[in-house]
């Protein structure tokens, strides 16, 4: 395994450690800090320079600019008329690096089906089994309140991993077959 590949993979391990970091803060806060905005960012930014460097093909950074700021240019007007919060935001921008460009339609179908299940628990908390559990979510039902974080960094921890393990595999596989040879 290269040294490349092995930076790249100790990133997005740590990508996945922040992003459940992100997750539980804004359930339980409702906040998400620009401090783990800007260390996605890095981390992101750090594994797709290690991608380019390892391809020579600087698309998937330019890729993933673009995504990001249709990203926030899409989602800023509903901050402004305050259906999202301002850390959704900047969290959603700051995904296409994270998540490179070319496996965004992997994550966008994994926060469609995580955002359609936050949803629900929030509109149906007595679907959950522990009492103070569906308590909170109640709470956050009357305030009105989604922590839109959670579904997006499920959907970024589930699409990193499998970046992982098809990494992981490759780099397996060719290197038993340059053993056999």
């Amino acid at each position: 395994m290269s040294l490349l590949l092995t930076a790249s993979l100790v990133f997005k391990g740590l990508a996945i450690l922040l992003l459940g970091r992100v997750a539980w803060t804004d359930f339980s806060t409702q906040r998400i800090s620009n401090r783990d905005v800007l260390l996605l960012l890095c981390l992101g930014l750090g594994t797709l320079h290690f991608h380019s460097l390892q391809t020579g093909s600087w698309l998937e950074m330019g890729i993933s600019a673009i995504g990001g700021v249709i990203l926030f240019a899409a989602l800023f007007p509903f901050w402004l008329l305050r259906k999202v919060g301002a850390g959704d935001v900047k969290l959603m921008s700051v995904m296409p690096f994270l998540i490179g460009g070319t496996d965004l339609v992997i994550f966008s179908i994994l926060l469609l089906a995580f955002a359609i299940a936050t949803a629900a628990v929030v509109k149906n908390p007595f679907l959950l089994p522990a009492g103070m559990f569906r308590h909170y979510v109640q709470h956050l039902d009357r305030k009105g309140v989604v922590p839109f974080g959670v579904p997006i960094s499920g959907a970024a921890i589930c699409a990193i991993a499998l970046q992982m393990y098809y990494a992981l595999m490759v780099a397996t596989s060719s290197g038993i077959l340059q053993q056999l040879n």
